[in-house]
């Protein structure tokens, strides 16, 4: 059985678990999202004929929710935030540096599949403003010129 068959095989584990709770659209968006990575729009069309629901029901539930991505993210998420604190004392500096390091645009992974450039809202670190998260690692005070040290702690 090829990976992406198996993928689609424990992804209807899931959907048959779930399928007769009400509300299981979100365990099984979260199923898929651990399954593949992201919710992409075949897995999206697949739930949603499995679910017996819409396209559109899907497609808005994983689009509102942040905890669903509809492309694969990078080994490392770089989240700056750009909450008030954090914009006023800097943040755009600091994500445009990171755009510049890593060669792409927030909201995109980086070609070599390492990367994902994200801004966030309010990270609950106001007092560290600007801050920037990558995994789970919070980085505060930051200024651009940190940037490039920081980044190569993680780059192959």
């Amino acid at each position: 059985m090829s990976e992406q068959k198996a993928k689609f095989a424990e992804l209807q584990t899931a959907i048959d678990k779930h399928k007769e709770e009400k509300g299981a659209l979100m365990p099984v968006l979260q199923a898929a999202q651990g399954i593949f990575g992201c919710v992409p729009m075949d897995v999206q069309e697949y739930i949603a004929e499995a679910l017996d629901t819409t396209l559109s029901e899907v497609y808005g539930v994983a689009t509102f929710y942040s905890q669903f991505s509809l492309q694969p993210k990078g080994k490392y998420v770089i989240g700056v935030c750009m909450g008030t604190a954090c914009y006023v004392r800097g943040a755009q500096k600091v994500l445009d540096r990171v755009e510049k390091e890593l060669n792409a645009e927030t909201g995109a992974t980086t070609k070599d599949g390492q990367f994902t450039i994200q801004s966030t809202r309010c990270l609950g670190a106001c007092g560290l403003a600007p801050v920037m998260m990558i995994n789970d690692e919070v980085f505060g005070r930051l200024t651009e010129d940190e940037i490039p040290g920081i980044l190569d702690k993680y780059k192959i």
